[in-house]
C-alpha cells in the first residue's frame, strides 16, 4: 500500500508546467523549420505531423484539475525527451549535409524486415554505382546527374551550402581523412563538375553563400506553412472551410476524391478555391526582408533555351524521318550528342517530339543508326518525365532486341537504358514480362567489364520486383553473381551481394544460393572483405539464416562466430546491427 501511495505522489504545478513548456517549444520549433532534404522529406514531414498530433493531449494535461502522479510524470518526462531528440534529428535533416544524410539512409534502409522494394534502395544503388565506377562515360555521368537531382544538389547555390555543411561535419567529427568523409568530398566534387563549377578544396574553400548563417537559423512564421506539406507557401489559397493551403497541395487532395478540409476534416460545401492575396503579400514581404528564396516548382527550374536551339532541334527531329539514310544518321547522331549535354536539352528534345521517331529507329538495320538511337533514348530517359513517354511508345521490347543482338556498345547502352527506365515500377514489370531479364543475365555472364557493370545495375533494379526475382533465378543469374564474388578485381562484389540479398527473400532464391560453398564465401567476406563487403555479406547471411537455421549452422562450421563478434565492435553501423541480429539467431539455435 505504501508503494502504491509512492507511485501516486503528486508533482508540483511548476514542475509540470516546465515539462509542458519544453514539449510545446519542441513541437513549435519543428513546425517552423524550413524545407527538409529530399531524401528524408517524407519521413520528416511524417514525424512533424505525429508531433503536432500531441498538441491536444498537451492542452488536456495543462487543464487538468487533479494532480499528476509520479509514475505519470515520469512518463511525461520520457515523452519530453523523445520530442527533444526528434527536434534535434529534424534540425539535422533541415540543415545538415545532404550527402551525409543519404549515406545514413543507405546504411539504415533495410532496418525494417522486408523493406526492400523501396525507392530508397534505388538511391543507395545509385550511390554504390557512382562510388565504384571510375570511367568517364556517358552512362556514369548520367547517374551522377540523376543522383544530384534526386538529392537536390544540382544548382550552384545548393552546392555552396553543401560545401559548408560538409566542412562543418568534418569539424564536428574531428577527422579529415576517414574513408567516408573522402567519399562525400569526392561525390560533392562530381556534382560540382556536372554543374560546371570549379573544383576546389572543400575543407579550405572560403566561399560562403550570402546570408548562409542567417538562412540556416531562420524561423519561418507558422502561418506561412501549408498545413499539408508544412512547406512555406508560394501560392496560398482559401477553401470553403476558411483554411489556407498551398494551391498545388490542396488541389491534389481534391483530385484524390477527398471532399473534406485536410486540416479540420469537416465536409466542404464546395471545392472552389480563392487566392489568399493578403497572405501571399505578407510571405513575399517577409522573404524579401530576410533574403529568403521561395522554393521553385520543379517545372520552372530549367532555364529557357534560345529560339535558335529550339529551331535546330525541331529540324533534327524532322530529319529523323527522312528517306535519306545519311540524313537520318547525322540527325540521330546530333540528337545523341545534344541529349548528353544537359537536362534542358533532354526536356526540349522530348517536347519537340523526338521520342516516337527515335523509338521507330531502334529496330533499324543500320548498326550505327541503331547504336546512336538507343544511346539517345538512354540519355533522354535520365529525365524522369521522359521515362514513361519512352515506355508508352513501345521502346522496351526494341531495346531488349538490341540487347540480344546489337553491337557491344549498343548492348551496353541498352542495358543502361533498361536500368534507367526501370526506375519506374510499371517499367520494371514491363521489362520482366518482355523477357528482358535473360539477355541481361547473358551480358552479366559474357559481357565486357563495362557490360557487366551495366547489367548488374539493371538486374538489381529489376529484382526489386518480386516476380522479377523468380525470372532472374530462372534465367540463371546465380552463377554469374557467384563469379563476380570470385573475381574481386572486377570491383562488383557489393553489387553482386546486394542482388543476392534480394534473391534471398525469395524461396527459390534461397534454394539456389544456399550451397555450402556460397556460405563459405560469405564467411570469407565477413572475415576479410572491405567494410562494405562485410556489411553486405552479413546482411545476406542474416536473411538466409532467418529462414533456415541450417545456414547458420554451416556458417558456424566456417568460424563465423568470432568474425561477427569483431564486427559488433568495429564494423559499420549497419554491419553491427546485422551482426548482432545474427548472434541472436545463433543463440536461439543453440537453445533449440
Amino acid at each position: 500500500m505504501e508503494e502504491e501511495n509512492e507511485n501516486f505522489a503528486p508533482s508540483s504545478p511548476q514542475e509540470i508546467d516546465n515539462v509542458i513548456q519544453e514539449m510545446l517549444s519542441a513541437i513549435e520549433s519543428v513546425a517552423q523549420l524550413g524545407d527538409y532534404r529530399r531524401t528524408q522529406k517524407k519521413e520528416c514531414y511524417g514525424l512533424v505531423r505525429r508531433m503536432k498530433l500531441l498538441l491536444p493531449l498537451i492542452d488536456e494535461i495543462r487543464e487538468l484539475d487533479t494532480p499528476i502522479s509520479e509514475t505519470n510524470m515520469a512518463a511525461l518526462c520520457n515523452l519530453k525527451k523523445a520530442l527533444v531528440v526528434a527536434k534535434k534529428l529534424l534540425k539535422l535533416c533541415n540543415e545538415g549535409s545532404k550527402i551525409y544524410l543519404v549515406e545514413l539512409m543507405c546504411l539504415q534502409l533495410r532496418r525494417a524486415k522486408r523493406r526492400t522494394d523501396t525507392q530508397d534502395i534505388e538511391l543507395a544503388m545509385d550511390m554504390m554505382v557512382v562510388f565504384s565506377k571510375n570511367e568517364d562515360r556517358n552512362a556514369d555521368i548520367a547517374i551522377v546527374e540523376r543522383l544530384a537531382k534526386k538529392i537536390n544538389l544540382h544548382t550552384t547555390e545548393d552546392l555552396k551550402y553543401e560545401t559548408i555543411a560538409i566542412r562543418n561535419l568534418v569539424k564536428e567529427r574531428g577527422s579529415q581523412s576517414s574513408e567516408s568523409i573522402q567519399q562525400m568530398i569526392d561525390l560533392l566534387n562530381k556534382f560540382k563538375q556536372v554543374a560546371g563549377m570549379e573544383i576546389t578544396n572543400v575543407l579550405d574553400d572560403p566561399i560562403v553563400p550570402k546570408m548562409l548563417g542567417k538562412s540556416l537559423s531562420l524561423v519561418i512564421p507558422h502561418e506561412f506553412l501549408c498545413p499539408i506539406t508544412l512547406e512555406i507557401m508560394r501560392d496560398p489559397v482559401i477553401i470553403a472551410s476558411g483554411q489556407t493551403f498551398e494551391r498545388e497541395s490542396v488541389q491534389k487532395w481534391f483530385d484524390s476524391n477527398h471532399r473534406t478540409c485536410p486540416k479540420t476534416r469537416q465536409t466542404l460545401a464546395h471545392l472552389s478555391i480563392a487566392p489568399n492575396y493578403a497572405l501571399k503579400n505578407l510571405i513575399l514581404q517577409w522573404c524579401e526582408k530576410n533574403n529568403f528564396k521561395l522554393p521553385k516548382k520543379d517545372d520552372s527550374e530549367t532555364s529557357e533555351c534560345t529560339a535558335e536551339q529550339k529551331e535546330e532541334i525541331v529540324s533534327l527531329v524532322e530529319q529523323l524521318s527522312s528517306s535519306k539514310l545519311e540524313v537520318q544518321k547525322e540527325a540521330v547522331r546530333k540528337i545523341r550528342l545534344l541529349s548528353k549535354e544537359n537536362p534542358e536539352n533532354r526536356i526540349l528534345i522530348a517536347d519537340c517530339g523526338a521520342i516516337p521517331p527515335l523509338v521507330q529507329l531502334l529496330p533499324y538495320p543500320d548498326s550505327k543508326i541503331l547504336e546512336h538511337a538507343v544511346t539517345a533514348v538512354l540519355n533522354l530517359s535520365i529525365d524522369e518525365s521522359n521515362k514513361r513517354l519512352i515506355a508508352q511508345q513501345g521502346a522496351i521490347p526494341a531495346i531488349i532486341e538490341i540487347l540480344q543482338s546489337g553491337s557491344t556498345e549498343a548492348r551496353e547502352n541498352s542495358a543502361a537504358a533498361l536500368f534507367s527506365l526501370s526506375m519506374l515500377d510499371e517499367n520494371k514489370i514491363t521489362i520482366g514480362l518482355s523477357d528482358g531479364i535473360p539477355p541481361l543475365v547473358d551480358l552479366l555472364q559474357n559481357g565486357t567489364i563495362r557490360g557487366k557493370k551495366d547489367a548488374v545495375t539493371a538486374l538489381f533494379n529489376l529484382s526489386l520486383n518480386q516476380a522479377n526475382k523468380a525470372r532472374a533465378i530462372d534465367a540463371g543469374i546465380v552463377l554469374p553473381l557467384m563469379n563476380l564474388l570470385e573475381e574481386r578485381n572486377l570491383g562488383m562484389v557489393d553489387e553482386a551481394l546486394s542482388i543476392l540479398l534480394l534473391l534471398a527473400t525469395h524461396p527459390e532464391g534461397r534454394h539456389k544460393i544456399g550451397q555450402l560453398s556460397f556460405i563459405e564465401t560469405l564467411v570469407e567476406y565477413i572475415r576479410e572483405g572491405t567494410p562494405k563487403n562485410k556489411e553486405c555479406a552479413t546482411a545476406v547471411l542474416l536473411e538466409l539464416g532467418a529462414n533456415n537455421s541450417s545456414f547458420i549452422l554451416a556458417a558456424l562450421q566456417y568460424g563465423v562466430y568470432e568474425h561477427l563478434i569483431q564486427l559488433t565492435e568495429g564494423g559499420t553501423s549497419r554491419a553491427q546491427r546485422k551482426a548482432n541480429a545474427l548472434l541472436q539467431l545463433i543463440s536461439k539455435s543453440e537453445h533449440l
